[in-house]
């Protein structure tokens, strides 16, 4: 029979307190905490769904390695002179201490897995003045993913299950003038544009309905520039290269990315609408995207990629190549893809760049091939910048460039990928917006992938 929520701490011995000496190091040197004099790490684990059997095996196996941990259950006294930070993950935020603990437990006990919940305790010794305390809490928590975590025992970690109310709709919304859709903009804090309102407004008049809050809501995601790259899909329409080193290297491409459009268009040019491009704007839009694929379309017009295997499936590039396989050659597949995910990882620096990573590795996955190697080029602005000076409404540089090379590293050590290239590039450009860039490559025999379109009748399961 399955007991209550139990509570688990575990220490680093001083040793091996690897994570504590770094903290210890980066708040006194970076932070300048100078009379800061001691960092402890306490790792702080709630259990829901086991029995007492298996939480004695757990304990001393799954939790703790003993030679190397110090354990304390149930309770851990804060010793007198210690300033605490507790942290935990928000709420649906994915928090992978727990994630991974409960799959473990549920190896162990074959059955259902059990609830688990983790919060991180920093422990600051020396002399701390609150103005410090509470730099050091900033440092540490980022509102974005975590929060002050608090110290009582739970009575249980189920998530309480509401029954959802209907979705109710935006009353008036397609009678709205520009200035009252301007005011809805402000009020949900819609990230598209207000022509973009206007435009919703629009169809749903057409509609002869008003749109649910959850129907905008999906829109302001779809369109945002992760999903849409809005901002390689804007036309440029006044383009100015100006005086540099670069200036001739620059006008040169530009000047062979028009004539490259008016082969690939039929004669499109920068001054007609003739057909259109991939980005269903008139060929006569010029934009990041269609600079960016403006080659592959020239060399496919002139039959040269007959080596390109195309399908529906456009995530991640496939090549037609022949390997030698035991002596025999045979047909298989190279794909490579990459995966910016500059905002995200500005914004949460370990997640940000871990998924940058995965996302790059998910489209030749599900294109049921193998990933063999990883690439990773980010941009940061310089990490010893100090604290003072960082940019407001920005992490610190230095938690950027640490967190995301930590998440990045952790995504592939996980997956088991090799990373055959890491380059950070420092630049003060880079603290308005970072770069992070993840790319692999991947194999697969052709006779293994087998592509189908999905026809009426399908089944979709979630």
């Amino acid at each position: 029979m399955a007991e209550r929520v139990r509570r688990i701490f575990v220490e680093k011995k001083a040793a091996y307190a690897v994570e504590a000496g770094f903290l210890l190091k980066e708040f006194r040197e970076f932070l300048g905490v100078e009379g800061l004099e001691e960092v402890r790490v306490i790792h702080r684990y709630d259990i829901e769904g086991i029995t007492k059997e298996v939480y004695e095996k757990a304990k001393k196996t799954i939790f703790a390695e003993l030679p190397v941990d110090v354990l304390y259950e149930e309770e851990f006294p804060i010793p007198e002179n210690y300033h605490l930070v507790a942290i935990e993950s928000l709420p649906g935020q994915y928090d992978q201490r727990a994630d991974m603990a409960g799959q473990t437990l549920q190896l162990l006990t074959g059955g259902k897995r059990p609830e688990v919940r983790y919060a991180k305790l920093v422990l600051l010794a020396g002399d701390i003045s609150r103005e410090e305390y509470l730099k050091i809490k900033s440092y540490c928590i980022n509102p974005l993913e975590s929060r002050e975590a608090s110290l009582d025992i739970p009575a249980t970690l189920k998530l309480e299950e509401r029954y959802p109310e209907d979705v109710n709709s935006i009353e008036n919304f397609n009678e709205m003038t520009p200035e009252e859709l301007e005011t809805v903009h402000n009020e949900l804090g819609l990230a598209m544009s207000l022509e973009d309102l206007l435009f919703i407004q629009t169809y749903f008049q057409g509609e002869k309905r008003n749109p649910t809050l959850t129907e905008i809501r999906v829109l302001d995601t779809y369109w945002s520039d992760h999903c849409r790259h809005t901002t390689f899909l804007t036309e440029l329409v006044d383009i100015e290269i100006r005086d540099g080193f670069y200036s001739p290297v620059l006008e040169k491409v530009y000047e062979r990315y028009l004539e490259s459009r008016d082969y690939v268009y039929g004669g499109g040019g920068k001054n007609s609408d003739k057909g259109q491009n991939d980005t269903g704007k008139p060929s006569s839009c010029v934009t990041l995207m269609d600079l960016a694929t403006i080659g592959m379309k020239e060399l496919k017009k002139k039959g040269l990629l007959d080596d390109l295997d195309e399908s529906e499936e456009i995530n991640a590039c496939s090549i037609k190549i022949k390997v030698e396989v035991d002596g025999k050659e045979e047909d298989w597949l190279l794909m490579f893809k990459n995966e910016t995910h500059n905002h995200p990882t500005e914004m949460e620096p370990f997640g940000g760049a871990a998924t940058c990573l995965g996302g790059a590795i998910r489209d030749p996955l599900s294109g049921r091939a193998y990933v063999y190697q990883a690439m990773r080029v980010s941009g940061s602005g310089d990490p010893r910048t100090p604290i003072e000076k960082t940019m407001e409404g920005k992490l610190p540089q230095r938690k950027i460039s640490t967190g995301a090379a930590l998440g990045y590293s952790t995504y592939g050590n996980q997956i088991g990928i090799a990373a055959g290239q890491v380059a950070e590039i420092y630049h003060d450009n880079f603290q308005a917006k970072r770069l992070e860039c993840g790319a692999v490559i991947a194999a697969a025999p052709a006779e293994n992938v087998v592509r189908k379109s999905p026809e009426p009748g399908d089944l979709v399961i979630l």
